[in-house]
């Protein structure tokens, strides 16, 4: 796991349950707007485990590395957090580390104990796309 997402996971396991929900609603501040080549989810991939329409497409550069894109609506701030806790702990990492995120990443950070079950299964559902579409891009390339 990269270093970055290792402190968040790290900083959310340590926190008080009353700090989680501030903190969840700061990272739901922290996904970057889209660029224009995927305005109307263009090439995004739809996580239909997700009680509100989330979009996401990981890319994977010739460096190896992973650059990723979230689209999900203000209005949800918790689904949204998980975007921005991805965002900002992965964007950037290389493939190898981007793969070896554990698939119960939300559980680690103590979020079961905060958000419903439903909320942390979309979330575990936009990791595994996730890592499923960095997956295929690296079989392509091989």
């Amino acid at each position: 796991m990269p270093d970055k997402l290792a402190a968040i996971v790290e900083e959310f396991a340590s926190a008080p349950r009353d700090v989680v929900l501030e903190m969840l609603l700061e990272y739901s501040d922290a996904v970057p707007p889209l660029p224009a080549e995927f305005a109307e989810h263009a090439g995004m991939e739809q996580v239909p485990e997700c009680q509100t329409p989330f979009f996401l497409k990981a890319e994977v550069t010739p460096q190896r590395t992973v650059q990723l894109y979230f689209d999900c609506p203000p209005e949800a701030p918790t689904t949204r957090a998980f975007a921005g806790i991805l965002s900002e702990g992965l964007d950037g990492a290389d493939v190898d580390e981007v793969l070896a995120v554990p698939n119960d990443l939300y559980q680690r950070m103590g979020l079961a104990a905060a958000i419903s079950p439903l909320r942390v299964r979309g979330g575990t559902a936009i990791l595994a796309r996730m890592k499923r579409q960095v997956s295929e891009s690296q079989a392509l390339d091989h």
